[in-house]
């Protein structure tokens, strides 16, 4: 393994059945909404026929992301495996290319949540400062993986208490807030 690649395996259990967590895993267009510290927006890439997709795969999209450090990342997600209640794959390219894979598995009232990242840096600031800062990237992710636990959690309350909403407090919001409007 080289020293801007990465490998990352989250597992996560929220309360909540695994239809539910994948409606809202499965549907890339909601991550600014439930997970804004680490998704800053999410766009359709191109004009992809739904036809020409298969059953199961969503269009690809456009990602602005970050984690707790001052930097953001572009890349497209490709749904690589039909969404489904047990989960799904997808690759990445841009500032990371790699892959991901998404696993659901229902324990009682739970789900258990498994996510295998497996990417290389292509960014320029993180490519050439992997060899050094490798530690502070990784953990980088953590934190972003962790808001995104907790968020998930807190959208899986507010769907089940649709009638008062209010009642479940909103997610963490993303740090260096300013960079959620700029290109870096």
């Amino acid at each position: 393994m080289g020293s801007a690649d990465y490998e990352f395996l989250t597992v996560w259990r929220v309360a909540g059945t695994s239809d539910d967590v994948v409606a809202i895993l499965g549907d890339a267009s909601l991550l600014p909404r439930w997970w804004p510290s680490v998704y800053l927006a999410v766009e359709p890439v191109g004009a992809i026929s739904k036809s020409s997709l298969a059953p199961g795969i969503p269009s690809p999209v456009l990602l602005h992301t970050k984690g707790w450090l001052p930097y953001t990342l572009r890349w497209t997600m490709t749904v690589t495996e039909p969404v489904t209640n047990h989960g799904f794959a997808l690759a990445a390219a841009g500032d990371l290319n790699g892959t991901g894979r998404w696993t659901f598995e229902q324990d009682g009232p739970e789900t258990v949540i498994t996510y295998d990242w497996r990417v290389s840096a292509a960014k320029p600031l993180l490519r050439r400062l992997s060899w050094l800062l490798k530690p502070a990237f990784a953990a980088n992710h953590r934190w972003a993986m962790a808001r995104g636990q907790e968020s998930l959690a807190l959208e899986l309350r507010r769907r089940r208490h649709r009638d008062d909403p209010q009642s479940v407090p909103p997610p963490p919001r993303a740090t260096f807030r300013q960079l959620s409007h700029n290109k870096t």
